[in-house]
């Protein structure tokens, strides 16, 4: 199973209840024989534009383990379901995270370069 990241603009009315939809997307990612690993909440916001006529969105991000096949059936459900406003399910990019781990080892070196041309500067 592949890892996939999936971000969902939920109806800005279902605020105070919000459960019900949450589930109904665990379902559906379920159904379509995927596990979801981890759920974030990122809360209400303001859109860039009105997306059926609403100006904000619930926001939630998942990252979900699918089979090949999955997201063709997530997409054909997610497009009919009255709660979601919008969504955008993607590969998550393995590549982009060892790229991020390098860069935390460049920012290291960088940082140790600065701090011994400081001491060489103080010493002179």
């Amino acid at each position: 199973m592949k890892e996939y990241e999936l971000s969902v603009l939920y109806h800005p009315d279902l605020e105070m209840n919000i459960d019900p939809a949450l589930d109904k997307v665990k379902k559906i990612v379920e159904t379509a024989g995927g596990t979801i690993e981890s759920v974030s909440d990122d809360g209400k916001k303001r859109l860039a534009y009105p997306i059926k006529g609403q100006t904000f969105a619930i926001y939630y991000y998942y990252i979900v383990s699918l089979p090949s096949e999955a997201p063709a059936k997530i997409s054909a459900v997610m497009n009919i379901t009255d709660e979601v406003l919008r969504y955008l399910l993607v590969r998550k990019d393995e590549r982009r995270e060892t790229e991020g781990s390098r860069d935390a080892e460049s920012e290291e070196r960088q940082e140790k370069a600065e701090e011994a041309k400081e001491n060489n500067e103080t010493k002179k």
